[in-house]
């Protein structure tokens, strides 16, 4: 962890070189979340709430999952530009360091600019957080950290994923951007009203309903069992396939020769 922190301040005294650049680059990822808000705000205008949902329900799904997608972007951005590792051969020089691979990889890149969409997603969770229908207590607010905290690991997965088949295809596959990208874009709304089989989708292949729509039920009080506030950890376990399609592609790696 030590190390860890030693790479983030280099990361963050390397953005901070050009601070033109950086705070244009953290004010656009800020008006780039903003306009995702305004769809969801006018839709909402119009038709006042979506299969029983209401406005400020709504923005509990879209401030969680933004918090957590801008949290996973972040952080976890080396596995989403893993191509180049790869394509330039600095991943060779990686295996034969005394460190493991994973770590590596999530040292190489830190995206602090994302941090001007976690601050929008902070702002508009806050907003729904004071005005939802939701009778706050230690509990339900450690159910919501645990839908954010868990939702920032499936999507670090999914970028593990999209890693592990770079191992396969050298360079990467923009259809994974359909699961990273799609699935912060379907998660700005509950998970229902997108239909059965979209739930089914983002229940049992990708999970993130188990960090989004069934643990917000709970928050909201609605007829469901207890057990549906433990559901984001079993979102977060989607860490082990990721983690075993990694290990997959390692043991098949052949070096670029770049």
């Amino acid at each position: 962890m030590k190390l860890y922190l030693r790479y983030l301040s280099m990361h963050l005294r390397t953005a901070m070189e050009y601070k033109a650049s950086f705070w244009s680059g953290t004010l656009g990822q800020f008006l780039v979340s903003f306009s995702a808000y305004l769809t969801v705000r006018f839709l909402m205008d119009r038709f006042g709430a979506v299969e029983g949902f209401t406005y400020a329900e709504v923005l509990l799904c879209f401030g969680a999952v933004l918090m957590a997608f801008a949290l996973a972007e972040c952080f976890a951005r080396g596995f989403d530009t893993f191509s180049r590792l790869i394509g330039n051969g600095q991943f060779d020089r990686m295996m034969v360091r005394p460190r493991s691979l994973i770590f590596q990889v999530l040292a190489t890149k830190v995206e602090f600019t994302r941090l001007g969409r976690f601050l929008q997603a902070a702002l508009v969770l806050a907003w729904a957080v004071a005005r939802a229908p939701v009778a706050w207590t230690p509990a339900r607010a450690l159910v919501l950290a645990e839908m954010i905290l868990c939702g920032a690991a499936l999507f670090g997965a999914l970028f593990l994923c999209y890693a592990g088949l770079c191992f396969f295809t050298t360079e990467g596959l923009e259809v994974v951007n359909i699961l990273t990208d799609g699935s912060r874009e379907f998660g700005a709304y509950p998970l229902s009203v997108y239909g059965k089989t979209a739930l089914r989708f983002y229940t049992y292949l990708v999970p993130l309903a188990c960090v989004q729509y069934y643990p917000l039920l709970w928050l909201l009080g609605r007829d469901v069992p207890a057990w549906y506030a433990l559901l984001p950890l079993g979102g977060a376990a989607f860490l082990l396939p990721a983690y075993g399609l990694w290990r997959l592609g390692l043991r098949h790696y052949k070096s670029t020769g770049s």
